[in-house]
């Protein structure tokens, strides 16, 4: 398959390493508008460079195209790729609204294409191995919910809500969309935010149709290093997963008998998970089979973030309308 990465900044790179090491693909063109950073990352690659998309779609072949660009491009060139008949693999979110969101997705399906979001927290091997845990039963009915994912600040146009969404939709919509994934339908939305040039904060609660509850946390600024927790109680145990320690899952189970709990440690072998979507992504394009994550998956999550958004202006709780 032949595919082109719009984007060579950060994420732009990893998709073009990853697919320049896939033996079934063949990475036909990159474009930025900074040349020199196309550029760059040709020579790391092989693949030509370009500064404009429509030159890129009009010189050479691909079937599909990856978006890593800033969040507020992602439609703009999402419906250019659906009208030239490429599918689409763009970074998350989505969008920063929920109308551009549904005009994405309609285009795609207008013009017959495949649109995938990368929310490639589905495809981390702790957090798979806490949803299969959920799955199997291993900790009952599922209750309580902590996640956090916190890190230095990344400055440039992050720090331009109108550009990221902020860190909401830019960074903890990683772990709302891992909650929703994993517990269910949100019923209702309550977040608190603070910021200020060094700093930003917010910290979200999210209450489930199932009567589950769940806190999230997201940290720009956070003088150590990245890191990211997640841990889910339910009545028969506990299941914990954090970047920092080396034994990334912790199950405590429940004996129904003696009700004593113990420990099972696991450490999921790790793939990188970029990879691992990527390649997932286009055997989806290859056999027309369904996504891990889909468009509709990506939107539902650029909703809660967005309800924590407004939650967070009006100091009221969000309830949410029902499912599309």
């Amino acid at each position: 398959m032949k595919v082109a990465v719009l984007g060579c900044g950060g994420l732009g790179g990893v998709h073009a390493a990853a697919y320049a090491a896939m033996d079934e693909v063949e990475l036909t063109g990159l474009c930025d508008s900074n040349r020199e950073t196309a550029e760059a990352l040709s020579r790391k690659t092989g693949a030509p460079a370009f500064e404009s998309f429509e030159q890129m779609l009009e010189e050479i072949e691909c079937e599909a195209v990856s978006i890593a660009l800033p969040s507020f491009l992602h439609k703009e060139f999402t419906l250019l790729a659906a009208k030239a008949r490429k599918h689409i693999i763009c970074e998350k979110p989505i969008a920063l609204t929920l109308e551009d969101a549904s005009e994405m997705i309609a285009c795609c399906e207008e013009h017959g294409v495949k649109l995938f979001i990368g929310h490639v927290v589905r495809f981390f091997p702790d957090y798979v191995d806490l949803k299969q845990a959920i799955d199997n039963g291993a900790i009952g009915n599922p209750a309580v919910a902590h996640a956090s994912r916190i890190g230095g600040h990344p400055g440039r146009w992050y720090t331009d809500a109108s550009r990221s969404g902020g860190i909401i939709v830019d960074l903890m919509i990683h772990d709302l969309d891992f909650l929703r994934w994993s517990l269910g339908k949100v019923s209702s939305v309550y977040a608190l935010h603070s910021a200020n040039a060094e700093q930003e904060y917010s910290l979200v609660t999210l209450r489930f149709a199932s009567g589950a509850v769940a806190n999230v946390e997201g940290h720009w600024g956070y003088p150590g290093p990245f890191q990211t927790k997640a841990e889910i109680a339910g009545d028969g145990g506990v299941i914990r997963a954090d970047s920092m320690k080396s034994s990334s899952i912790v199950i405590h189970k429940k004996d129904s008998d003696t009700g004593k709990t113990a420990a099972v440690l696991g450490s999921p072998a790790y793939r990188n998970p970029y990879e691992l979507q990527l390649k997932h992504f286009l055997d989806c394009i290859r056999d027309g089979s369904e996504p891990i994550v889909s468009a509709i998956d990506a939107r539902k999550a650029l909703e809660l973030a967005l309800a924590a958004d407004e939650s967070a202006r009006t100091g009221k709780v969000v309830y949410l309308k029902e499912e599309m």
